[in-house]
């Protein structure tokens, strides 16, 4: 029989007396760890000494992960004549053209990956085709290669394909298009290898193509957003050496350039020098020096300082980009530093002089929110009634009508009049922070909310794994996980309507591929589940992932797995590979850092990073951090608080703040993304409590913010 594990679509084949990896191997592979290689090949000599019919599938992982190391020559030796069910065949004479071409054997490259084309699945075929391209061009094939180039750099254009592509041009006597393709390499892929490859090339031409002014502070402040201010100001000091710098304008545009790449390395006197050249540049590169400065103030919690700034840019530069962003957070921060009433005028303001701002729903709504912390209630309430009626579709929209109707309740309005209010709110945004909120006053009330879903999610019936599917399952016993992810991804993509995805998504749920399902209801099933409130599609969006393990490390620890599933579903979305860009990883979004002083804690070996990856590892170490930073916070808002901004930054809020009801509480945390992290965690966890819990009577949510414990988690 077949066990599907909660690694996704892992399969194990055990009770048949068939042969195939190990599941121990399967988990190194797929963990990326030091020895999984070495595992996988002594499982492929001992089934070449068994002659078990799996040589050929055990051939390919060794052969990939010999290729993936380097190992050229073995990979060429282990895949060449191996022999592979149908399915696999394309994804076999792929890597055998991958082997052949690293070992300098383009002819040969290039008919392996001619014949992975020729059957290959909507997943591979691209990088098969452009595989082909580029082995005919080295094969001295410029002609044949050129076809396939230009299909595969349009379609998925890359610095590789560009670069290659411009070969292939330029041995066809396309001189025009050629110096097309080497330019986008430079200026679109600034970090890029062949970047600097392009501009050489560039540069060697009879005459040579050089970059223009506009074209080096491209590539600075790519260079810049790419993390490597250091190659950033080389990259200026090269236009100011081939004198493309020659007036004011021009010095203003990169000193304001070099004034960032110089905070980032640390040299702030410098970068205040730059500033002050920027600042007397034309009007559009003035503001945005003006801005900078005032970003600057707010990020040292120098709110003061930045809000003068913000004040003085707006008025100086009322015509200019940064203006409107200047406006806002003049009464942002007013509001931050309980001023309501200057919040209240400068969000007025805003909104007259920028009445065509993507930020106008939001002004209205911190104007609201001024106007709800002075106490002046019919004025918030015609505030909120306007955002709703102007912004219908605002993402702001739930909690705007919350708020109203929590504004009356204030001013002392009945039951009678309140209590559809409330209820308006639970049954236009079910899933919604404020439904949670609504359904809280009701009870205060002594009124019953109505269930914001009439039923619990229900996956669809069935159990075979469908067409569409079985080469993804294939590719996972084989051990090739990623072409398996990118099969299962392209095969969503190609989605058109919500009966072909709840069918798909409840496919992916039966085979333990949560994170796919619910990428597939995000896309396709949201009217399904959140308007006509369908349980098979709710199934997808709140599925019990990896269920075993978390409700054993929630029991262990003693911490609700409802939490455990929230976090989850708001870190990763259910799936085990994701990482950030703060190196966070794993389905619980668990940082090295943290991983070693939880490994401490436990007094185990510290995990290497890629093991991060493992579900049962992630969820063992972020539910343990969740029971230690319910102890300390009791409560999950703090808990999710400190989850996501750290246990320091919770305290603070608590201690500038933790007077207010927990809903004025969340409105004010500073940070925007952990106002909403806080958000959809609570209204995850309570819907969780509500759909799988056992105790029939709801789960209450205190609106009362708790002190922390002095002591306790701090990391």
């Amino acid at each position: 029989m077949r066990r599907w594990t909660g690694s996704g679509l892992l399969t194990v084949m055990v009770g048949t007396g068939a042969w195939a990896q190990s599941a121990s191997t399967l988990e190194a592979v797929r963990l990326h760890r030091a020895e999984a290689r070495t595992q996988a090949r002594q499982e492929l000599e001992a089934c070449v000494a068994r002659k078990c019919p799996e040589q050929g599938r055990l051939a390919l992982l060794t052969g990939t992960l010999a290729l993936a190391e380097g190992d050229v020559a073995e990979a060429r030796t282990l895949l060449t004549g191996a022999e592979v069910p149908a399915l696999l065949r394309p994804y076999l004479a792929y890597y055998q053209g991958q082997a052949h071409f690293y070992a300098g054997d383009a002819a040969a490259a290039a008919a392996a990956f001619a014949r992975a084309l020729e059957k290959a699945p909507p997943a591979l075929a691209p990088g098969a085709r452009a595989r082909l391209g580029e082995s005919l061009l080295a094969a001295g094939k410029a002609k044949e290669a050129a076809p396939m180039l230009e299909a595969a750099a349009t379609q998925e254009p890359s610095a590789e394909l560009l670069f290659q592509r411009a070969q292939a041009r330029k041995a066809l006597g396309n001189a025009a298009g050629e110096q097309a393709d080497l330019r986008a390499v430079a200026l679109r892929y600034p970090k890029h290898p062949y970047a600097d490859e392009a501009l050489g090339l560039l540069e060697a031409l009879k005459p040579p193509l050089r970059l223009t002014l506009a074209e080096h502070l491209q590539r600075a402040q790519g260079l810049l957003d790419a993390g490597d201010a250091k190659r950033a100001l080389e990259e200026l000091e090269r236009a100011e050496a081939a004198k493309l710098v020659r007036t004011p304008p021009d010095k203003a545009r990169v000193a304001l350039v070099r004034a960032q790449a110089l905070f980032a390395t640390g040299q702030k006197p410098k970068a205040e020098e730059a500033l002050s050249v920027a600042r007397r540049g034309p009007p559009a590169v003035a503001a945005e020096a003006a801005y900078v400065t005032a970003r600057r103030a707010m990020k040292t919690d120098d709110n003061a300082t930045a809000r003068k700034l913000m004040q003085a840019l707006e008025k100086e530069f009322s015509k200019e980009a940064p203006a409107d962003e200047a406006g806002f957070f003049v009464g942002w921060l007013d509001l931050q530093a309980g001023h309501f009433a200057e919040a209240v005028k400068a969000f007025s303001d805003f909104e007259q002089r920028h009445a065509r701002s993507r930020r106008r729903d939001e002004a209205m709504w911190y104007r609201a929110l001024a106007h709800l912390r002075l106490e002046q209630y019919p004025q918030a309430r015609a505030v909120l009634d306007t955002l709703v009626s102007t912004f219908p579709q605002s993402s702001l929209v739930p909690q705007a009508r919350y708020w109203a109707a929590r504004g009356q309740a204030l001013e002392g309005a009945s039951a009678d009049v309140i209590g559809p209010a409330y209820e308006t709110v639970i049954t236009s945004a079910p899933n919604s922070y404020y439904a949670l909120l609504a359904a809280e006053r009701l009870r205060e009330l002594g009124k019953q909310p109505p269930p914001p879903f009439p039923e619990a999610p229900r996956p669809p019936k069935g159990n075979e794994v469908p067409a569409e599917l079985k080469l993804a399952v294939a590719l996972t016993e084989a051990g090739l996980f990623r072409d398996a992810a990118e099969d299962v991804r392209a095969r969503a993509a190609r989605i058109r309507d919500p009966e072909q995805a709840l069918a798909f998504a409840g496919a992916l749920l039966r085979l333990g591929e949560y994170g796919n399902a619910h990428m597939v209801a995000a896309r396709h099933l949201w009217g399904r589940a959140f308007g006509a409130r369908m349980p098979e599609a709710l199934a997808a969006f709140y599925p019990r992932a990896f269920e075993n393990a978390v409700q054993s490390e929630a029991s262990r620890y003693e911490v609700s797995p409802y939490l455990v599933w929230a976090i989850m579903r708001r870190e990763s979305a259910f799936r085990p590979e994701v990482a950030s860009a703060a190196d966070a990883r794993g389905l619980m979004q668990v940082i090295p850092p943290t991983a070693r002083a939880i490994a401490r804690k436990l007094a185990e070996p510290e995990p290497a990073p890629a093991e991060l990856f493992s579900p049962s590892l992630s969820i063992r170490y972020g539910a343990w951090y969740l029971s230690q930073l319910m102890k300390r916070f009791a409560h999950p808002a703090l808990a999710a608080a400190a989850y996501n901004a750290g246990p320091e930054a919770a305290v603070k809020w608590v201690k500038d703040k933790g007077v207010l009801p927990l809903d004025l509480f969340v409105e004010e945390i500073p940070f925007r993304e952990t106002r909403g992290y806080v958000k959809q965690v609570l209204a995850d966890l309570y819907l969780y409590q509500s759909f799988y819990g056992k105790d029939t009577s709801p789960q209450r949510l205190s609106l009362t913010v708790p002190v922390p414990n002095t002591e306790g988690v701090g990391f």
